[in-house]
């Protein structure tokens, strides 16, 4: 029985999913984290391994109770696809090719792809056979958007990125951007009711969500808490902080979005809804960059030379933002206002299933 493989390795987890030739997901197995800048090349394997030998379990006839063992002269897959954190130039590529193959007896080459993890999120370029391109969006703690496109032989090629700079320069409709201009929103609006006393501003249930969060008891003590460094490891913490103060700064701030969310979506809140629609609509601004440009897109926008139309394109989104529905379809609406409408829209919450099914479909 034909066999495709698919392993989406983060700097977190490692999930393998093994899938049939009609794209059904036989065998799931995790391990541990597989980033390969981080860990480098032994630990990458083993984590790998692990991940791949459990997952075969159920994928033979009889099901195993004990992990399968991985034989070069036995190869179980007719394809695999390796999308690893940490790899982004072609001698990482090589290295772990090389060591892949031989781990699975599958010679490089055509058969056997490794990229990096972003590039699973293309996975439904290979499912959507009309279409040719795709931007994959991910919204996790961080954001970045990254245009694909398949080439003749039908190959996934990257053909530009916008963002994902990190949470000191950007990652503009991430985590952290969603936290900072929490604490920025709240801030300023103290700031505003100082100026006017008589007309203050109206009621929110975001405000004290915040300030209880960190401890703090009223707007401008949240400026204080947000830059204070984080406590040495070295030193024992002061007693009586607050935990959240322990946090790294960057997590301090991403941390929140999960208030805000809950504040604009369940609470209806308005300050909170604003806030996420402010980090919605830049998230859509850099999906917008890889887009030919429409009647009601920005004045200035300009056509650069891989624009592409997007009711000719899927546009993929990948992380925990982005994965809740309100959220993306602010993101969605952010396009919609500059006329642009994908012909697709997916929200890839499973990589490595993803990936699977796309090889089987593109068999």
């Amino acid at each position: 029985m034909p066999l495709y493989l698919c392993v989406d390795c983060g700097g977190s987890k490692t999930s393998a999913a093994v899938a049939n030739e009609h794209g059904k997901i036989l065998g799931r197995a995790l391990s541990g984290p597989s980033n390969f800048a981080y860990i480098g090349i032994e630990p990458f394997i083993t984590a790998v391994k692990t991940a791949v030998s459990d997952a075969l379990k159920t994928c033979v006839d009889p099901p195993s109770a004990e992990p399968i063992v991985l034989v070069k002269d036995k190869p179980y897959f007719v394809k695999a696809w390796f999308g690893v954190s940490g790899v982004d130039s072609p001698s990482a590529v090589d290295a772990i090719t090389s060591v892949l193959s031989e781990l699975l007896g599958i010679p490089p080459g055509p058969n056997l792809s490794v990229c990096n993890d972003t590039y699973l999120l293309a996975a439904p370029l290979r499912i959507h056979k009309d279409v040719k391109h795709a931007v994959a969006a991910i919204g996790g703690t961080g954001a970045i958007a990254v245009g694909f496109k398949e080439d003749e032989h039908g190959n996934l090629k990257e053909f530009g990125r916008v963002g994902g700079w990190g949470w000191l320069l950007g990652d503009e409709g991430g985590g952290f951007h969603v936290g900072r201009t929490t604490i920025r929103s709240i801030v300023a609006q103290a700031d505003r009711d100082s100026l006017d006393p008589d007309s203050p501003s109206p009621s929110s249930t975001l405000v004290p969500a915040i300030l209880e969060n960190f401890g703090a008891k009223i707007p401008h003590d949240l400026l204080a808490l947000a830059h204070l460094p984080e406590p040495s490891s070295a030193s024992s913490p002061p007693e009586g902080i607050h935990p959240l103060l322990l946090y790294p700064r960057e997590k301090r701030l991403s941390s929140l979005s999960p208030i805000v969310f809950r504040c604009a979506f369940e609470d209806h809140d308005h300050l909170a809804l604003k806030i996420l629609t402010e980090c919605a609509d830049s998230l859509a601004n850099q999906i917008a960059m890889f887009l030919v440009p429409t009647a009601t897109s920005p004045p200035g926008s300009a056509r650069n030379g891989n624009a592409i139309p997007a009711d000719e394109a899927v546009l993929s989104f990948g992380g925990s933002l982005v994965g809740v529905e309100n959220y993306r379809g602010l993101v969605l609406d952010g396009l919609k206002k500059r006329g642009q409408v994908f012909k697709y829209v997916e929200f890839v919450d499973d990589a490595a299933a993803t990936g699977a099914l796309a090889l089987a479909m593109g068999a």
